[in-house]
């Protein structure tokens, strides 16, 4: 018997870090995701295989099926993380992996996992899928974080998410801009650690509520600006909002001082995707700077 399990990856395009404490974000589920993969075995225990976008194995462990002890592993830190999600969707659903003859699990990313779309988020979803438990709790249980990218796993539409109370709220909303031909997203060449720029949020002194407030306006009139140029300057003023609280030069500021469009940072400050405004030949700008990885918005964002 076997059983496939799909998950989107993420993109935060409005509301990153104040998220975590309410501020409401518009969040796009991206063409790039990862599938999971169960078989039945004669095996007596759990093998599991991660492959990346290549077709490469780059990590895989062997687990007791009666207690998820590790047999062998190609990576300590991640065979840990592993047996924690699956001890704690065990912890959900009792009956999950119920079966003494044997699992064979394999997973597959269809971007690379320095990207930074997802490979925690869409693992975690998939094994909720799997467990038939709840995703969100699962999250929180072994990582923490907003939630965003599993309502963006979840969902094959863009969302407008918020906590409230610590409960999701997620909203399905037809954003298709008209102008969505000028809109790019240019990997910078570093994964940032998602930790580190929590903490360093985290860490900063400024009045939350008023923060809160600004980046859910901010949001939503990103969703309803009619014209490139209103979503721009709404970009920018984004930029500046968050630029404040974290103490941190605009990466435009930092990097691009001199591109003629509108840029704004997306998720974790100073690594992953940016959101670049533009047209194709304006993109050649960010490649003579050995920026090389560069999608459009319809190539990158499922669409509606």
């Amino acid at each position: 018997m076997q059983k496939t399990f799909y998950s989107n990856g993420k993109l935060l395009l409005s509301g990153e870090y104040a998220i975590l404490d309410g501020a409401v974000g518009l969040a796009v589920p991206t063409k790039y995701g990862q599938t999971l993969q169960v078989t039945e075995t004669s095996s007596g225990v759990l093998e599991w295989e991660s492959f990346d976008e290549n077709g490469s194995v780059w990590f895989e462990c062997t687990l007791g099926l009666e207690n998820l002890e590790e047999i062998s592993t190609s990576d300590k830190s991640i065979s840990i993380t592993l047996i924690q999600l699956l001890n704690e969707a065990k912890a959900q659903n009792s009956s999950f992996l119920d079966n003494g003859s044997g699992i064979k699990v394999e997973t597959k990313l269809s971007f690379p996992r320095v990207w930074g779309l997802g490979t925690s988020s869409t693992l975690i979803n998939n094994i909720a899928q799997w467990a038939q438990v709840d995703a969100y709790r699962l999250l929180q249980k072994a990582f923490g974080g907003s939630g965003y990218d599993i309502a963006c796993a979840k969902h094959n539409v863009p969302v407008l998410y918020q906590l409230i109370d610590g409960i999701p709220k997620v909203d399905e909303i037809p954003f298709d801009p008209p102008y969505k031909d000028s809109l790019y997203f240019v990997y910078l060449n570093q994964k940032q650690s998602s930790k580190e720029a929590i903490s360093n949020y985290r860490n900063q002194s400024f009045d939350k509520d008023l923060l809160l407030s600004n980046i859910s306006t901010l949001t939503k009139s990103m969703v309803e600006a009619e014209s490139l140029h209103v979503l721009e300057s709404l970009m920018i003023e984004h930029e500046a909002t968050l630029s404040k609280v974290l103490g941190l030069v605009p990466i435009k500021v930092q990097l691009f001082s001199d591109y003629p469009g509108a840029i704004k940072s997306l998720g974790a400050w100073g690594g992953d995707f940016i959101l670049a405004t533009g047209d194709e030949k304006e993109m050649d700008y960010f490649k003579s700077k050995g920026y090389h990885t560069i999608i459009s918005y319809t190539e990158m964002v499922i669409a509606q």
